[in-house]
């Protein structure tokens, strides 16, 4: 793989810059060169283990990328037009006063991402409460971790992606991933896997033969929407095998009784009638994990985005329980983050019902505690808004938000029902987007202002170990591209807010942000810039001790509930949502593919990966799409009851008779979610992304142009 070059120079005075890849949860340790290419930075234990995929390799070819947007853009007689910062920032700021006005402050919404360093999300909360002082704030990582966080927060007391070193995993005997395709959306993590994978110990479950699962020594496929059952027939079998650990059960958890009374009734054999995964795979998956000297259990979207996604991540977190596994050096379970900052994005405002910190907005000490840090009062700060869908679902109705500030996301391709909710900011009065690049959702905006990428800007994220990193500037932004710390800043003074109380200067931002989440669960109090610069592995919590060195491991103690036990979850298979029926016979399930990144904003802009992979395909396997009347490379229509998408058929014997995959990258009649499904899990509000009821048929001939 080539390295990608910025055809933009550096700052005369700085030379390579070491810094981090700007996609995934690893966060990859890569070099700029000051002609803005890119290279791996090679350290012990860093995240990438020396490598990097083929979306970093060309990360910096969208620095220099003629898509780049430079100027802010301004709608006027419906098109977008080139006006200065004062024009656009004064029509936001006025036409804000106005709705809020008219309707009130809960009127105007925003919206971020997962991909905002850690000082850009905590700012952009602030910004909603005290400058917009609205409820109506909500991101998109909330379509990524939210089941996973909400179930972790259940079992433990305490969610991080991973609450041990991504480097434990290599001593690992035996690894299970429900759900997870590191192979494609996280290569280097890979590498990390290699002691299980030449032991025998990995198991993938996943309706997919995918990349990862070609590399397993057992391959679990259950009918999309049965995860949760697969658990439970897993969990029955180490029971009934002698393969629970009571020592740890009775001395480090509750709850297992009652779980147990679930679970007793799934036996492999009946799973297997519901999964298809045969009992005798599901007795080898529980012998391999529970033999093993060190195991861990993985989970990633697979197991989340459903509408039972919290209790579906559960129930694999009850099987790790049931084998003592948490809480153990060497051994655990953990979430596999997907967005670059997907861990950091939650912990500090940006979620609808969180204050920095990872406190909740509920809370009257933390709702103290923060207001004393923004030198304001407790009674000003709102209460909980609408999670992302709803957030979304609302916009334009009469109860709903009439204004829309856009951050770090394009909801236009990567929300479920995406129809719909193109639909909603149509129906906008105003709608704001920042970005770098004319996203989908920023070609709908009434203003879209021009931003700072990732390696034009200073920032810090959290990876998916719950280690703070520092990625650092290596380029000048383009002249008239400002960063969104500084767009905050000019947007809160217009709204007639003191200039200092948000500070456009990132390590200011971070200095605050520590004391701000001082004493919560995420407490960033001891981590300093100062430090990060000089290399050290902090892992949050770190309070403000001397000497505190963070926290690698969690839980090696004891769990962070009262009691200090974890908390199995009686949880019960209910299935999809929306299952096949003789309208729509077939299962769609969405995911990543290697060269794009979430809504592929981005990587479609760059040559190589959109030549690797320049549109929508759907996988199926050959008898089904022979049912269908179509062959390998024609056009189809994949039709749900919400939409239908347009794609070329890739026939795939490995593929389940009753599925197609559908990658969730492109725009317009190519969009995976126009059909799926944003039925919501009733804890964590994550939509069922991952299966929905499709009928498979040739693309008309208007469709397939």
């Amino acid at each position: 793989m080539r390295a990608a070059t910025s055809t933009r120079p550096a700052d005369a005075a700085v030379g390579a810059v070491d810094t981090h890849c700007p996609y995934c949860a690893l966060q990859c340790g890569m070099t700029l060169s000051p002609a803005g290419r890119a290279s791996v930075r090679v350290r012990p234990r860093d995240p990438s283990a020396g490598g990097l995929c083929q979306k970093g390799w060309t990360a910096a070819a969208l620095l220099g990328s003629p898509a780049r947007l430079t100027t802010p853009l301004v709608r006027d007689g419906g098109t977008l037009r080139p006006a200065s910062w004062d024009e656009a920032l004064g029509l936001v700021a006025r036409r804000i006063k106005e709705i809020a006005a008219q309707r009130g402050p809960d009127a105007v919404a925003v919206f971020g991402g997962g991909g905002l360093t850690n000082e850009k999300a905590y700012l952009l909360g602030k910004f909603a409460r005290v400058a917009l002082g609205t409820s109506q704030i909500d991101y998109n990582g909330r379509f990524c971790m939210s089941s996973a966080a909400a179930a972790a927060h259940r079992a433990f007391g305490l969610d991080r992606g991973l609450p041990f070193p991504l480097a434990d995993l290599e001593g690992a005997d035996a690894v299970l991933l429900a759900g997870a395709n590191p192979a494609e959306t996280m290569p280097p993590f890979l590498s990390h896997l290699r002691r299980a994978m030449d032991a025998g110990g990995l198991i993938v479950v996943d309706p997919r033969r995918t990349p990862t699962a070609e590399r397993a020594a057992l391959h679990l496929a259950p009918a999309p929407g049965t995860d949760l059952a697969l658990a439970l027939g897993i969990l029955h079998a180490a029971v009934a095998d002698g393969r629970l650990d009571h020592a740890y059960v009775e001395g480090r958890t509750t709850g297992f009784e009652e779980t147990w009374r679930v679970t007793a009734a799934w036996w492999p054999e009946r799973a297997e009638r519901v999964t298809g995964v045969a009992a005798a795979d599901q007795r080898r998956a529980a012998a391999i994990l529970a033999e093993a000297a060190s195991a861990y259990v993985l989970t990633a979207r697979g197991a989340e985005q459903h509408a039972t996604g919290v209790d579906t991540v559960g129930a694999w977190i009850n099987l790790a329980l049931a084998l003592g596994l948490p809480g153990r050096r060497g051994s655990g379970w953990g979430c596999l983050t997907g967005q670059g900052n997907g861990q950091g994005g939650r912990e500090h405002g940006q979620k609808a019902d969180q204050l920095p910190g990872y406190r909740r907005i509920d809370d009257p000490a933390a709702r103290a505690h923060v207001a004393r840090v923004w030198g304001i009062e407790p009674s000003a700060l709102p209460g909980p808004g609408r999670s992302a869908f709803e957030l979304l679902d609302a916009l334009g109705t009469s109860g709903g938000p009439s204004a829309l500030l856009v951050f770090g996301s394009n909801p236009v391709v990567s929300a479920p029902h995406s129809a719909r909710v193109a639909d909603r900011l149509a129906a906008l009065d105003l709608l704001v987007v920042a970005d770098i690049v004319l996203s989908e959702t920023a070609r709908a905006a009434d203003v879209v202002l021009p931003i700072t990428q990732w390696a034009e800007e200073d920032g810090t994220l959290t990876n998916l170990e719950g280690r703070v990193l520092l990625r650092r500037r290596a380029l000048s932004p383009p002249p008239g591209v400002r960063t969104d710390l500084q767009v905050l800043h000019d947007l809160a003074v217009r709204l007639g807010q003191p200039p200092e109380r948000f500070p456009t200067d990132p390590e200011t931002v971070f200095t605050e942000l520590r004391a701000a989440s001082e004493g919560g669960p995420a407490d960033y109090s001891g981590v300093t810039w100062d430090r990060l610069r000089a290399g050290e592995r902090l892992h949050w919590p770190v309070p403000r001790q001397p000497g505190h060195q963070g926290t690698p491991r969690l839980f090696l103690d004891r769990f962070a509930h009262p009691d200090g036990r974890a908390r199995f979850a009686a949880v019960d298979h209910k299935g999809p949502a929306e299952p096949p029926d003789e309208e729509f016979p077939l299962y769609a399930v969405t995911g990543r593919v290697l060269q794009h990144y979430q809504s592929g904003a981005q990587t479609r802009r760059v040559e190589e990966l959109r030549a690797a992979v320049p549109e929508a395909y759907v996988e199926v396997h050959p008898d089904t799409a022979h049912r269908a009347g179509l062959s390998d490379g024609a056009a189809a229509s994949v039709a749900g009851r919400r939409g239908r998408v347009v794609a070329t058929v890739r026939c795939v014997p490995s593929m389940r008779p009753d599925v197609v995959f559908l990658p969730f990258h492109f725009p317009g009649a190519q969009r995976a979610n126009l059909v799926t499904n944003p039925a919501l899990d009733p804890v964590s509000r994550m939509p069922e992304f991952k299966v929905c009821a499709v009928r498979l048929s040739p693309a008309g001939e208007r469709e397939a142009q």
